[in-house]
């Protein structure tokens, strides 16, 4: 593979371009194709196999405009469907689940860890299962939240209605004494002030976008496939459906503009 291919980032739809702003962050000369399934968004609330079955589409995708790595945003496709983006690639498959899980782990210093995520995603116990890999020992309880998502693209991140549906989300979680609660969605580091507030700063929040940006960029090194370019890099974001609302919603996700946005086609709910 050439160092210069690049990063191809899917989510179910505009969540994952949090996970893009990370990866930018840390990896500010690779070049990124995104695609977001906003035809079908989203993928919480559907069955694991129909999952399946769309994250190797969205592997497609991704494999067409030869990326060097595939980064899977989606957290519920990291749970139920990462060994099926494994197997249909060739190339490095990073998933948003264990970076995240690791996160937590070392992050805890009483070993009481939340969770707050999709239905998909808390349903399945990935994150739960992870941490009790690297530490048998850790409590771990999940938190869906649902309501977020809508509230997230809605730009209400300081709401007084999304405050009040974060507080009633939260109070079991602060119920179990937790010292580290990780945002197992991407659309759930918009909300992260308030949530921040809410927990009073007590709690460690694992953004689980930044942990995966970091393990990428430690992978792409190991296998010298580091961009050595110093160019400004080439975005591009590709979508299922209505491109136009995703182009003016994204801005807020990855705190600029994202340019031209591309619709591909062969995508129906």
């Amino acid at each position: 593979m050439n160092p210069s291919q690049p990063i191809g980032v899917f989510d179910s739809g505009i969540g994952g371009l949090t996970v893009v702003h990370a990866l930018m962050h840390h990896l500010p000369h690779e070049n990124i194709v995104y695609f977001g399934d906003t035809a079908r968004v989203p993928y919480g609330p559907k069955s694991a196999q129909v999952v399946r079955e769309y994250a190797a589409q969205d592997t497609d995708v991704l494999l067409e405009h030869e990326v060097k790595m595939i980064v899977v945003a989606c957290n519920t496709v990291s749970a139920v469907a990462l060994d099926v983006v494994q197997k249909r690639s060739k190339i490095p498959v990073v998933g948003v689940i264990l970076p995240g899980a690791e996160a937590a782990a070392a992050a805890s210093k009483r070993k009481r860890i939340g969770v707050i995520g999709t239905v998909g995603t808390i349903s399945s116990r990935a994150y739960e299962h992870a941490i009790r890999q690297i530490d048998p020992s850790v409590h771990v309880v999940g938190r869906a939240c649902p309501l977020f998502v809508p509230l997230a693209e809605e730009g209400w991140t300081e709401h007084k209605a999304t405050e009040l549906i974060a507080k009633e989300y939260l109070f079991p979680l602060t119920l179990e004494k937790i010292d580290t609660l990780v945002l197992g969605c991407t659309h759930y580091p918009l909300l992260k002030g308030l949530i921040d507030r809410i927990l009073h700063k007590d709690v460690a929040l694992i953004d689980s976008g930044e942990a995966t940006a970091a393990v990428v960029m430690r992978m792409l090194g190991e296998q010298k496939l580091l961009n050595p370019s110093t160019m400004k890099p080439n975005l591009k974001f590709n979508v299922s459906d209505i491109p136009q609302k995703f182009s003016e919603v994204g801005e807020r996700f990855l705190g600029q503009k994202l340019g031209r946005v591309h619709r591909i086609a062969g995508f129906s709910a």
